[in-house]
């Protein structure tokens, strides 16, 4: 299906609305609150200015002005409801609620019930603005989320580099990238060289040097120097345009709950417009005193009471109250489905690099032997401020006083590290392989550190060695003791890389299974075991291309879209925007607060309902009781559905 340009500037997602009269938006997608509150504004006032010349028997309000007067009171809110159902009609959907809600108000005006008529109309036009209020709020959580990604290229335009959307650029064109900018578009480096965080591509904890002519994907992060790129790749087909495509798509998915509602309504009303019929004609049959006119009130207040959009618009805005609450906090469901699948999620599967650690090295540890720490650092890095490698830039970042060491003759040893003079003594600076090539001895104590390691000889001699390590993300180890809490406890690691490094992790977080050197196809395999059990209902966390198989095969596939490739954004079930593992905890919590409202608002509309269809029914309900039934119900639905949106979340 060929797609249509995205304009980042411009978002309006595409949501269903629950009803398609004019909700009072201008052509920005915002509210315009004069516009759509004009409308009840005017016939309320009508309304109470009419209720109180009847109140008072004011004389001249009689006959003709009266019925004129309550007429274009109703008009304002009546007449997008009627023509809405005409519509539906036309269309051969006949038993809608704007049906329903029309020929009861105008079986009131014909009996003789203006007020009531108005009334009835008026508010369930009220119920209409708060529904467009609370999407309009989840619409703008959404696009606010988007917001965060990068929405512009540095594009060589006539002789200069020229800021422009990355919808505008074309194939061929040359991007110039930023450090710590990520890349807008794919392409081919035209710098000689450029490394790059690619964690969310590959899996692999280490960055990635490219050479000149090499492909550079979107989604990588420029880490050292400024690079430019020749794309090839449109905008349309980038992770930012298919993030997009998600989010105006991302009611299409709807719950179980909400697909039965809906089909449940569909029946529903052409049964309670017969009914309704029956109320006003069969009493005739049976009642010694049958009153045309006292049963056809009744059976417009049966349809005022029976009509399902208390039902048919709560619950929708109750999952839809749920995705712009997780939007807001940074997490994107793609359907309505998910928050239910999310409730009842109790084994979790992760990935490591870029899932529970930063997919970046840091220095864990300096170790010198016969030098003073910072002497031992200005040595190395002397040498390694020659290098491009990525661990070269983590060790860059220590922090030492005093003037800094030169280095001279520095010369790469393919596979081992660098050699090279510095203060007139000769410099080692790379694996046991290195050191042994040179007849250095290196300590034993070395061989058990998982992690990568630097080791360093001063004038012939060990002086030491760092330890760099992937760091773990500041809110992991939380993040294992609260799913714990939400009573998630089997919780397993599954990476690629190295089994030690993986099961050090594991045990820092807290977490009691887990395997490293794993492909793709061995954790799709792990996850297939586990689905083996019938009463697993399970999520995986990852963010590379290696984690898409697996995060397709589970119950919810949850992936990193901050750093996360395409691939597996676009597979996952829930996108997490900001990289924290801990919004999966908030994830879960959003989806059973929201599951819970939505059966409130189920047993709320049943019940009241059902009491005030049988005193309706009986006689003892005006067409009051109806609107409160009716309209009163669903605004208490939205109401309760808004509650999401300002929900305080703690993990």
């Amino acid at each position: 299906m060929k797609k249509k340009k995205l304009n980042l500037r411009n978002i309006k997602p595409n949501t269903e609305k629950v009803h398609s009269h004019d909700d009072g938006h201008d052509h920005s997608g915002q509210p315009n609150s004069f516009k759509a509150y004009i409308s009840a504004i005017i016939s309320f006032s009508m309304l109470i200015i009419g209720i109180a010349f009847d109140y008072f028997d004011v004389g001249f309000f009689k006959d003709w002005l009266r019925i004129s007067w309550y007429g274009l009171a109703y008009l304002p809110v009546g007449f997008p409801v009627i023509k809405e159902g005409w519509e539906s009609i036309k269309k051969g959907d006949v038993f809608t609620e704007f049906f329903l809600m029309s020929i009861a108000t105008i079986g009131a005006f014909t009996i003789g019930e203006y007020p009531e008529g108005v009334a009835v109309m008026l508010f369930y036009a009220v119920g209409e603005l708060f529904q467009n209020a609370a999407v309009n709020r989840a619409k703008s959580n959404i696009k606010a989320l988007l917001d965060v990604r990068p929405n512009e290229a540095l594009v060589y335009r006539n002789d200069d580099y020229t800021s422009v959307s990355p919808e505008m650029v074309e194939i061929g064109e040359k991007v110039q990238v930023r450090v710590g900018e990520k890349v807008p578009l794919d392409g081919i480096l035209l710098s000689e060289k450029g490394s790059f965080n690619t964690a969310a591509l590959t899996g692999e904890s280490k960055p990635d040097t490219i050479a000149k002519g090499e492909k550079v994907f979107a989604g990588s992060i420029n880490m050292k120097a400024v690079i430019e790129i020749e794309t090839s790749k449109e905008f349309k087909d980038s992770s930012i345009a298919r993030i997009l495509d998600m989010v105006q798509n991302a009611t299409a998915r709807k719950s179980k709950t909400e697909l039965f509602i809906r089909k449940f309504a569909r029946v529903y009303t052409p049964i309670v417009v017969f009914l309704a019929i029956a109320v006003t004609f069969l009493p005739y049959f049976f009642v010694d005193d049958y009153v045309f006119r006292d049963w056809l009130y009744r059976a417009l207040i049966f349809l005022v009471i029976s009509c399902p959009c208390a039902l048919v618009i709560s619950i929708p805005l109750g999952y839809f109250g749920g995705l712009g609450a997780a939007s807001k906090n940074g997490i994107l469901f793609k359907g309505a489905s998910f928050l239910d699948v999310m409730t009842k999620i109790n084994t979790l599967v992760m990935d490591k690099t870029g899932t529970a650690t930063k997919g970046v090295f840091k220095i864990k540890e300096v170790k010198a032997i016969g030098w003073k720490e910072s002497d031992f650092m200005k040595y190395l890095m002397a040498m390694e401020d020659q290098s491009t490698h990525p661990i070269a830039k983590a060790i860059m970042e220590y922090k030492e006083e005093g003037e800094d060491f030169e280095a001279k003759d520095v010369a790469e040893i393919a596979g081992k590290g660098l050699k090279g003079v510095v203060n007139g003594k000769t410099v080692l600076v790379g694996n046991k392989a290195l050191m042994l090539a040179n007849d250095i001895d290196v300590p034993t104590e070395t061989e058990s550190i998982v992690e990568s390691i630097v080791l360093v000889s001063i004038g012939n001699v060990f002086a030491g060695y760092v330890v760099i390590a992937d760091e773990l993300k500041e809110d992991a180890t939380e993040t294992i003791t609260a799913l714990h809490k939400v009573g998630i406890k089997n919780i397993m690691m599954l990476s690629g890389d190295k089994d030690s490094i993986t099961q050090q992790v594991a045990r820092e977080l807290g977490i009691e299974k887990a395997k490293g050197g794993m492909l793709p196809e061995d954790k799709l395999n792990e996850v297939e075991i586990l689905k083996q059990n019938p009463n697993n209902k399970i999520a995986f966390i990852g963010d590379g291309i290696n984690d898409a198989p697996v995060l397709a095969a589970s119950d919810v596939g949850i992936a990193m879209g901050g750093l996360g490739s395409d691939v597996a954004i676009e597979t996952a079930d829930v996108i997490i925007q900001t990289d924290q593992p801990s919004k999966v905890v908030r994830a879960i919590k959003i989806g059973r607060s929201t599951r819970k409202i939505v059966w409130q608002n189920i047993g709320l509309a049943f019940a009241v309902k059902v009491i005030v269809l049988i005193l309706g029914a009986g006689g003892l309900a005006t067409m009051w009781e109806a609107v409160f039934a009716d309209v009163g119900v669903a605004l208490l639905a939205i109401l309760n559905a808004v509650r999401l949106q300002r929900m305080k979340w703690v993990d």
